[in-house]
């Protein structure tokens, strides 16, 4: 792969070009193959009223998001709390971002996968053999106070916009994380707790206009590595889940959130709730904008499926690591693979 390629950001790289880059052209097997692909208003998908969280039918909305948890993987949330102008203010200046002049972003570059905050390309430039159509800006956000200096000065009022998300999608987060721990017949807390100091992190993905689209992907099938994702979108489709042995096309709805499972929460379940098998498709019309957040346990969090959830019948299938020990293998093997949680499953002595 020509070096001088992936030292540039994909949205540079292809301004104005008519094919897409060799580096990113993937094997006629692992191009994406669309003609099966089902639109979610044919195959629906959940959506939750959070507002049922309150008051006497909570526990209606619990068993709701435990059923979701259980059979998709992923659902949409409405009415959760975060107002529009904190949302609508998140995309303007996620897409502003991406428009500045190629100098003013690669301030923030780096291909170092460790490094809290950072723009890049693809996914992990240092391992893959075929990039992904994506630039994306990695953020970690909390403790806040600890990052918030190293986020972009420009736009001017990025720290702002995004230090008034983030601290209401942490705040979501946890209402959710409770609400699931109670859906698993747990106590309110444990999954909050388990999951240790938490961290927070984000990405604002951007998916330039790509010329010839079914050559390549945004990003392939992957499960992600966390407990929780909380997905803001654009009015631009893109995102794809597995379900039922198909894929589906999720299409955008105003004011509403998508959730998905991560590997964390597959483990401290005991398998009773999956992480879900998504990917991103890119288009040859529209740019489109993505801030997924990835909420997680702390670096040194202990994961491990909760005693109440196993028994005779449903013995411990992952053994206990720290979160820490996850996410590099995570990152180390890249988005070859569609999860690395087998690797973290309880050897069991063959009779």
């Amino acid at each position: 792969m020509d070096i001088d390629q992936v030292s540039k950001l994909l949205s540079d790289l292809v301004l104005n070009s008519n094919k897409i880059p060799s580096s990113h052209i993937r094997p006629a097997s692992e191009r994406p193959d669309l003609s099966g692909v089902v639109d979610s208003s044919v195959q629906s998908i959940p959506l939750i009223d959070l507002k049922g969280l309150k008051g006497p039918n909570r526990q209606k909305t619990v068993d709701a998001i435990g059923s979701a948890c259980r059979n998709d993987g992923f659902f949409m949330i409405k009415n959760h709390g975060i107002p529009k102008k904190v949302v609508d203010g998140m995309l303007r200046v996620g897409r502003e971002f991406f428009h500045l002049p190629e100098s003013e972003r690669m301030k923030m570059y780096s291909d170092d996968p460790l490094k809290a905050n950072r723009l890049s390309t693809s996914f992990n430039v240092r391992t893959e053999k075929v990039n992904n159509w994506r630039d994306f800006l990695r953020l970690h956000c909390h403790p806040l106070e600890n990052f918030i200096h190293e986020w972009p000065s420009s736009p001017s009022d990025f720290r702002e916009v995004v230090g008034e998300y983030t601290r209401h999608i942490r705040e979501l987060a946890i209402r959710l994380l409770e609400a699931i721990s109670e859906s698993l017949g747990l106590d309110k807390q444990h999954i909050v707790k388990v999951m240790g100091k938490h961290a927070h992190h984000m990405a604002v993905n951007y998916y330039p206009p790509c010329p010839q689209p079914e050559l390549t992907y945004g990003l392939p099938g992957h499960k992600d590595s966390n407990a929780i994702t909380i997905l803001l979108q654009d009015g631009v489709s893109g995102l794809q889940v597995f379900r039922d042995g198909k894929w589906v096309a999720v299409n955008p709805i105003e004011d509403a959130f998508i959730v998905n499972i991560g590997d964390q929460m597959q483990a401290l379940s005991n398998d009773r709730y999956k992480s879900v098998l998504h990917r991103v498709i890119v288009n040859n019309k529209s740019e489109r904008i993505s801030v997924p957040t990835f909420y997680s346990p702390a670096p040194d969090a202990i994961i491990k499926p909760a005693e109440a959830l196993i028994d005779e019948n449903n013995p411990q299938i992952y053994r206990s690591f720290t979160y820490e020990e996850y996410f590099r293998t995570f990152w180390n093997q890249g988005l070859n693979s569609a999860t690395c949680l087998d690797l973290f499953k309880v050897e069991r002595t063959r009779m």
